[in-house]
């Protein structure tokens, strides 16, 4: 199967002052197309700077990420800011809807920046809604919604796009039991059924074992299997 991502020898650190702070070493891996992965690891351990890494929201120190045979590190701000919106499908913990638009209003934003009429906006967010089972809440507010439901509007936002990639930052992670379960079958599906490829950041086992595969870091580097 052909590696969709391809991380290859990169670092990054941050500064604090005066002092530099490492937080991914020479990590490389690749993921084939349609993967579920998911990357677990004690805080600080670099998981979530490496999702960012791949979805093109940080840039590395060293090395080279490419994503669907683009090498985004090769790309300008405003390119970069361009592929985000037509690559990337962003999933975070606390949903990031904006309260004064209604399901539909939220799951439509990213479509703006795109170049397709509104008819075909309405399809894409119709059919979005439709797959996370919220067709019947489309004109309902954030407010109106359980935290489940916000996370299924937040997702339908981040496949409209149709992206080439799912990017989940602790998906799960401000859900009860039953709302969680809810969103890893749901994601599950996308990647089963809609054959998305899904990079995820968890701490949760139970969500971990939703993916196919599960990568540990532990100071920056992957550990051994």
């Amino acid at each position: 199967m052909d590696s969709i991502i391809q991380v290859q020898a990169v670092s990054k650190s941050y500064w604090r002052d005066s002092f530099e702070i490492p937080v991914l070493n020479n990590v490389s891996f690749e993921i084939p197309a349609g993967e579920y992965l998911a990357l677990m690891g004690p805080s600080g351990s670099g998981k979530t700077t490496l999702l960012n890494l791949i979805a093109g929201i940080d840039r590395p120190d060293k090395g080279q990420i490419s994503v669907a045979g683009t090498n985004i590190g090769s790309l300008s701000e405003s390119q970069l800011a361009k592929w985000r919106s037509t690559h990337v499908g962003f999933i975070f913990q606390f949903y990031n809807l904006i309260p004064v638009l209604t399901a539909y209003e939220n799951v439509e934003l990213p479509l703006l920046l795109t170049s397709l009429s509104k008819k075909e906006r309405r399809q894409h967010v119709e059919a979005a809604l439709t797959v996370v089972g919220l067709q019947d809440r489309m004109q309902h507010y954030p407010k109106q919604l359980s935290g489940g439901q916000e996370q299924r509007v937040a997702i339908a936002r981040a496949i409209a796009t149709d992206p080439t990639i799912l990017v989940a930052d602790e998906p799960t992670g401000d859900l009860d039991k039953n709302s969680a379960d809810e969103i890893l079958k749901l994601l599950e599906r996308l990647n089963t059924e809609f054959h998305k490829t899904i990079v995820m950041v968890t701490h949760d086992p139970r969500a971990a074992e939703k993916a196919r595969v599960v990568r540990h870091l532990d100071k920056g580097e992957f550990k051994r299997s």
